[in-house]
């Protein structure tokens, strides 16, 4: 959600590299940024509602250019409306101090009446500004700006990152914290960087260091101390992420969304990449992960994900049940992690996030492992909370993700949840090798598969498609088996980005219910491919059409292309594999509707890409 970065450096301006930092730090939600710096009068800020343009007009004087150390937020609003005055930085009362935080102050209120009835003044409605005020005052005490962190962080219950920055009678100085929202550092020969993201520290280092809950870090040139909140030094290790930073660009393409889109079928052969051995029909992972000792005994598995991760979850309930014959149960990591589940013996929690620090699925993971379940992970940044707590990682190499709407990071986690299931029945002895062969053989398929579904005269039918369905009152996603999960997540797609009103439904579903929304005014999406439950989804095909409903079909099955008239016709291949090549499809028709409607594609309303609080 909210956006950090900081920089100290031994010499040299960092305003620029603030901003540069919160630009890749967009794609994550905001409603307002802002900067604060130190220079020889002290801490200045320039912050403002709305678009980081807006913060950019009002720093075009060059005041604070030559500063060599500040900090830098975007801010999603939990305390206070979107407003100037709600921005962060927020500033102590001696000028001294400026702190940028995500996450929430839970016990803001009885601190803030405190600091009222002491005197203070507040500028803002935040809870935000009450750290501030309480770090402020214990450095216009100490002069050390560690021990002030450490002291009002003690009276502090919530769940948040935080950095202060402060300028003393030895200069600049600037310290972080984590208790919950994800932190890392990193730093060259003259300078220490922090962010929220690994993408606003790869133009300084590849090597970085997470941090864990309950760390404090001392930034200096050339260096970071690692403590915990009472002082102690703590070792972390760096870990080099490959990434390049012109991945988190948009290249030739007008939106990240279709950029990430088309980026799937070499998404797709990374993610396969080294892990499939055709002769002894098996998957095979790096670095020892999911052994035949550590498979062996799953009894049962548990899907803690949200959103789009929720439906990759689904699709993998599918084949794991159906290719290594272990029970799944599926459930919202935010209901999973309020409730008092029962964890059998045998049970795997198995996590899916794209960014590894989703809130809710870090409590979930956290919750199962409490009541003795292991944990598998998809997810696909290497480092990443969510990989650091899990017994076994399956990462997805998908490279950054800057759509808030998920694209490419969808399909490799059902690309990965295929490999894991596969894995799991090998161990298990419940799927042979000559089955499991013929999908490896497939796997190996799909990249071309899916750049003939990305091709122009594929791109040309959609775009057309979009333009007579642009007016719909409504969407409909219908789907059956493995498929079903697709029609939720082609809903989700279109809700998120062109805010019209989209509905998935599974397919059987129709006549207990949603059947009575159908007229000529609403269009209905049939994802359906050649398979065991084909026949049933033409079945539902034919009833909308005898209600009056606009069908289009989605799919490798010709006949449902023939009952519906319009239809997006997909590679035939496994009924397996099929959500991989349904999904690409239903991106492309949410994406072009969106772009006919003039919606902000890459970043829509009230939406943010990394959900980091609850």
């Amino acid at each position: 959600m909210c956006g950090i970065v900081g920089a100290i450096r031994s010499q040299g301006p960092v305003l620029r590299g603030l901003v540069e930092g919160l630009r890749v730090l967009e794609y994550r939600g905001y409603d307002s940024s802002g900067v604060a710096v130190v220079l020889p009068g002290g801490i200045q800020i320039a912050k403002r509602q709305g678009r980081l343009e807006n913060l950019e007009a009002v720093l075009q004087d060059g005041a604070l250019e030559a500063a060599s150390a500040g900090i830098g937020h975007t801010r999603w609003a939990t305390h206070g409306e979107p407003s100037d005055r709600n921005a962060h930085p927020h500033r102590g009362a001696s000028g001294k101090v400026a702190i940028v935080h995500n996450g929430i102050i839970e016990n803001y209120l009885p601190l803030k009446n405190e600091l009222l009835e002491a005197g203070v003044t507040f500028e803002s409605d935040t809870d935000t500004e009450v750290l501030a005020h309480m770090v402020d005052r214990e450095f216009a005490r100490t002069g050390d700006l560690s021990a002030a962190v450490r002291a009002a962080l003690a009276r502090v219950q919530g769940y948040y990152a935080m950095v202060a920055v402060a300028v003393g009678d030895a200069g600049s100085m600037m310290v972080c914290a984590r208790q919950g929202p994800p932190l890392a550092v990193a730093w060259s020969e003259d300078g220490a960087y922090l962010a929220s993201d690994v993408l606003p520290l790869l133009p300084y280092s590849n090597q970085v260091t997470f941090l864990e809950d309950g760390d404090m870090a001392v930034m200096q040139p050339g260096s970071v101390t690692i403590t915990d909140f009472s002082g102690n030094p703590v070792t972390r290790t760096s870990r080099e992420i490959e990434w390049d930073p012109e991945d988190a660009g948009k290249g030739h393409y007008p939106h990240y969304m279709l950029k990430e889109i088309h980026e799937q079928p070499g998404v797709i052969a990374r993610t396969l990449e080294g892990r499939l051995d055709e002769k002894a029909g098996d998957v095979v992972f790096e670095n020892d992960q999911l052994q035949d000792a550590f498979l062996a005994d799953i009894s049962r598995v548990q899907v803690v994900a949200c959103g789009t991760a929720l439906h990759a979850g689904y699709i993998a309930s599918y084949l794991i049940e159906g290719l290594a014959r272990v029970p799944v149960d599926v459930e919202f990591a935010s209901e999973f992690r309020y409730r008092d589940p029962i964890i059998v013996p045998g049970t795997v929690a198995l996590a899916i996030s794209q960014s590894g620090e989703t809130a809710d699925t870090l409590a979930a993971t956290r919750l199962a492992k409490a009541k003795g379940a292991r944990v598998i992970s998809i997810c696909n940044v290497p480092g990443s909370s969510q990989v650091r707590e899990s017994d076994q990682v399956i990462l997805t190499r998908g490279g950054p993700e800057i759509g808030v709407a998920s694209t490419k990071a969808f399909t490799a986690q059902v690309v990965a949840a295929v490999l894991l299931a596969i894995r799991i029945g090998r161990a298990k002895g419940t799927l042979s090798a000559d089955d499991a062969r013929g999908l490896l053989v497939e796997l190996r398929m799909l990249r071309n598969q899916l750049e003939e579904l990305l091709s122009e005269n594929m791109r040309t039918h959609i775009k057309d498609l979009a333009r007579r369905h642009a007016a719909a009152k409504g969407f409909l996603f219908i789907g059956r088996g493995v498929n079903y999960p697709v029609a939720l997540e082609g809903a989700l797609k279109l809700k998120e980005i062109s805010y019209m009103h989209a509905e998935g439904y599974a397919a059987g579903e129709m006549k207990h219910g949603p059947i009575a929304l159908i007229d000529p005014g609403m269009t209905v999406v049939a994802v359906n491919s050649i398979g065991r439950v084909a026949d049933k989804v033409r079945a539902n095909i034919e009833q909308v059409k005898s209600r009056g409903g606009e069908t289009v079909s989605v799919g490798s099955d010709p006949e449902s292309h023939e009952i519906a008239g319009q239809s997006i016709k997909v590679p035939a291949c496994s009924e397996w594999l099929s959500p991989i090549l349904n999904t690409v499809p239903l991106q492309l028709l949410s994406y072009y509707i969106a772009d006919l409607r003039g919606c902000d594609i890459d970043k829509p309303r009230n939406l943010a890409k990394s959900v980091t609080v609850e």
